[in-house]
């Protein structure tokens, strides 16, 4: 079953700040036990490439699927030695990111999503979920040609 976590940063901020608190909301669940809080691999675009959460998912021990920034890359190397290593990123895990990316077009295909009218975060969450069963419905229908 999959879950939806909601972390909404006030007004215009953006949504770094708000990656390890998503983060630390997260639960992947197995066939048998409790759910786990570390998943093996975390993607995201280079607007998640801070120092903080790339050690933030070093420390957890959680692979971190991100590209580095063109303007980081240029401060590490004008540094020289002191610069460290590049950061590398799994490239073939990082092209599966267009899954979810398709994924969140299809939720936002609804107005009330991408627009974020509702007020409370309860009912917000409750409308991502009609979607994602409405979006699931219908790939379980043959698919028909029109």
């Amino acid at each position: 079953m999959p879950s939806a976590v909601l972390r909404a940063p006030p007004g215009q901020a953006a949504d770094s700040p708000q990656f390890i608190p998503v983060l630390q909301g997260i639960k992947v669940r197995g066939p048998v036990g409790r759910p786990r809080t570390r998943p093996d691999a975390v993607a995201g675009d280079k607007a998640y490439s801070s120092r903080r959460n790339r050690t933030h998912l070093r420390t957890r021990q959680i692979k971190a699927v991100i590209p580095e920034k063109a303007d980081q890359a240029a401060n590490r190397k004008k540094k020289g030695r002191r610069g460290g290593r590049p950061v590398t990123h799994d490239a073939e895990l990082y092209r599966d990111r267009n899954i979810i990316e398709r994924l969140i077009n299809k939720l936002k295909a609804w107005r009330g999503i991408a627009t974020r009218y509702d007020k409370t975060p309860e009912s917000y969450l409750a409308a991502l979920h009609l979607r994602g069963a409405i979006i699931w419905l219908r790939s379980l229908r043959p698919a028909t040609r029109d």
